[in-house]
């Protein structure tokens, strides 16, 4: 018997029944983060990240991995059973750098369809300034770059996983320029290498300050031209299709929705790979664009993916300061103008608004400390001085050594009456990049079998606790191609039934609503979807306590019930999708996940500083994944969490047990509101505890133990 999962297939669920007439019982059960303390009705779309999940026990004969079945290799007219229904070998969730990568690298073996949110460019990448980390010198190293990482992220890295990724970086991008992709060059000829906070070697290889959108353009190019790739345009991702087949969990594709045409598409892929990018959005200030709500981490964990290390939200500590330009924006900007890492990389120096430079009171590298550092820097210096934002200021170098390197923030300012070459650039944090994701393996594989997951969706160990500057893109060329091999393989023998498409009940979009009300509810979720934002903003920022997190805690789990309550009383049947809908059940998803992991963390470390536990523990050196339930017993001869080992990491050098993690800001004074910049600061408490610590598993290559969350 195989069990079929939709894993939430986003709708709301309400109640146990038989459907007649298919042989299956559809079952609800609980799963996952519930918030401890919070009422939970019958009924719940998102309640503890998904609070029921939808699954269905059908009799088929056939499992749905067959080796000796015939392998669909190409998509033809036959293989598409009707509008509703396409087949692929490999389907793609995402088209930034990871997922166009990993693309043209598995057409060589097979059918590929490229789904995505919105345009194809609209993604991290194309936003991503800095450029990519690779040690290209014969002055740098690996174990240099290796080192630098680490430190970075508050030796909570996964050191195999780190080694691979710098060791392999090399060639990554020497594979790009080979696509056609073009970087700065210096007088010499050789590739123009930048310096970034935290790094002690120039490794960063650009294009002027728009990097994320050259390696964008060049992998664009190359896919459109693959015949053997479709994209798929302004496809809302809504839930991966799973089948329980034995002890393992298989992902056999995903449902989407056409947001042009508001039809449900249902994808059926032997292989998927989530390259879905993050979920900065859940921020009101955030440099990621309107497409980051979260929806691969939600996706993959309602169908039972292990997510890790949720806590750790990078805040970037320079974005353009709407409040300090000569000239305001008439509307409010959808995402965070970025002031790239390489202009203190590059010599800028961060003044508060009496021009007094105060970075080196706080830490002895200045303006070129690591991110979560100049951070909390910044926010001290906007609690104390009651200010709105602080100065970047490059003016001291000569014109032309500004205006080459950074055209594009050049040009920006320029809009608003801003001249950076003699004025100082407004800046302020904001919510910029998710530590945390999927857990994978060094192959980027799953505990979801036939699931990949690579960029910025996936926790793979090499970030830690704070990601390093332009770590971020070397990390997606690098497990998009690792997950290659292992991707091939699992396709080639894997088969798929055309009735494979019937194994789940289909989503609709509500169009036996009235217009009314659907303005209603869409007008309802534009205002939820704000409050949620202020409460991620206002209580689980960059400071944070326990009291403030509990109470963040609250607000989420009523706001969630106001939600869907009004959706019910609006006529919202289970079944119905809708793309805000579906992206506010994955902003509950994520916001969870974030104040669970950030409850559990019992320390302050890298990104999550809190001020009841203000010391760095060695003991609690241990990635964080929240408390979730499983749709089946644990086998008998899986470890229990107590039995397994903590992850590889080199033992701490500069921090030791017992140091305070705010000996590093002297006079830090927590009490004091923030201004305009992500704060939780507040009176002290300690709250119930909510998730476990839990360490790597020894066997990075076997992800498939039931390791609870």
């Amino acid at each position: 018997m195989t069990t079929c999962i939709p894993a939430g297939s986003g709708r709301l669920h309400c109640r146990v029944r038989d459907i007649k007439g298919q042989g299956c019982r559809r079952t609800s059960w609980i799963a996952s983060v519930a918030f401890s303390g919070c009422i939970q009705k019958d009924f719940s779309w998102s309640h503890g990240v998904s609070k029921f999940l939808q699954i269905q026990r059908c009799n088929f004969s056939p499992s749905p991995i067959n080796e000796n079945s015939k392998t669909l290799r190409t998509v033809t007219s036959s293989s598409l059973r009707d509008d509703s229904t396409k087949f692929f070998d490999f389907a793609v969730i995402g088209s930034g750098v990871a997922g166009l990568r990993y693309a043209l690298e598995v057409a060589k073996h097979g059918s590929v369809a490229v789904i995505t949110k919105a345009e194809p460019h609209e993604s991290n990448t194309n936003y991503a300034q800095g450029g990519v980390s690779a040690v290209l010198s014969l002055s740098d190293s690996v174990e240099s770059h290796v080192q630098d990482t680490i430190v970075a992220g508050a030796y909570l890295c996964d050191e195999e996983t780190v080694r691979v990724v710098c060791t392999e970086g090399p060639e990554r991008i020497r594979e790009l320029i080979a696509m056609g992709a073009s970087f700065d060059h210096g007088e010499d000829g050789n590739l123009h290498l930048a310096r970034e906070g935290g790094h002690s070697h120039h490794r960063i290889v650009h294009a002027a300050d728009m990097t994320g959108r050259e390696i964008e353009r060049a992998l664009l190019e190359a896919v459109l031209k693959d015949p053997k790739i479709f994209m798929f345009e302004h496809h809302l991702a809504i839930d991966l299709l799973t089948c329980q087949d034995g002890s393992d969990t298989v992902c056999l594709g995903v449902d989407t929705l056409n947001t042009e045409t508001q039809e449900v598409i249902r994808f059926i892929s032997k292989v998927t790979l989530l390259a879905s990018g993050g979920a900065g959005q859940i921020y009101p200030t955030t440099t990621n664009p309107p497409v980051a709500t979260g929806d691969g981490i939600a996706m993959a964990h309602r169908a039972q993916a292990v997510i890790s290390n949720m806590e750790f939200v990078q805040f970037h500590p320079t974005a353009l300061a709407d409040e300090g330009l000569p000239v305001q924006p008439t509307k409010a900007r959808e995402n965070a103008f970025l002031i790239t890492e390489a202009v203190r990389g590059d010599g800028g120096i961060l003044y508060n608004l009496d021009m007094e430079r105060f970075m080196p009171l706080y830490d002895e590298r200045a303006e070129l400390a690591r991110r979560d550092v100049v951070a909390r820097c910044i926010d001290d210096q906007l609690k104390k001085r009651n200010e709105k934002y602080v100065l970047l200021d490059i003016s001291h170098k000569p014109r032309e050594k500004i205006l080459s390197p950074f055209p594009n923030i050049a040009a920006e300012g320029l809009k608003y009456g801003l001249d950076i070459t003699p004025q100082p650039i407004p800046v302020v944090p904001a919510a910029h990049y998710m530590c945390g994701g999927v857990r994978a393996g060094l192959q980027g594989e799953t505990n979801v079998q036939g699931l990949f997951v690579a960029g910025e969706v996936a926790c793979t160990g090499l970030h830690g606790a704070n990601r390093l500057a332009s770590n971020s893109l070397l990390e997606a060329l690098v497990f998009a191609r690792r997950a290659v091999h292992p991707s091939i393989e699992h396709m080639k023998f894997s088969s798929l039934d055309f009735s494979t498409s019937d194994w789940w009940a289909r989503p609709a979009v509500p169009v036996s609503l009235e217009s009314n009300a659907i303005e209603k509810i869409l007008a309802m979720t534009r205002e939820v979807r704000k409050e949620v934002q202020s409460i991620m903003w206002k209580y689980v920022g960059i400071v944070r306590s326990t009291t403030r997190l509990e109470t963040a805690k609250q607000k989420i789990c009523v706001l969630e019930d106001k939600w869907e309550d009004y959706l019910f009383q609006m006529g919202w049947e289970p079944t119905m999708v809708g793309l805000e809908a579906c992206e506010m059940r994955n902003f509950f998803c994520c916001a969870k996940l974030v104040v669970s992991s950030a409850l559990a963390r019992h320390e302050s470390r890298g990104l999550h500083y809190t001020i009841d536990f203000p010391d760095l523990e060695e003991s609690k050196r241990l990635p964080t994944q929240p408390a979730r339930t499983h749709p089946s017993p644990p086998r008998e001869e899986d470890p229990s969490p107590s039995s397994l080992s903590l992850c590889p990491v080199l033992q701490p050098q500069e921090t030791r047990k017992g140091t305070p993690a705010s000996s590093y800001f002297p006079g830090w004074d927590e009490s004091k509101p923030g201004v305009n910049t992500p704060n939780s600061g507040g009176p002290e408490g300690v709250g119930a505890f909510s998730g476990q610590l839990r360490p790597f598993h020894d066997e990075r290559k076997d992800l498939r133990t039931r390791i609870t969350i």
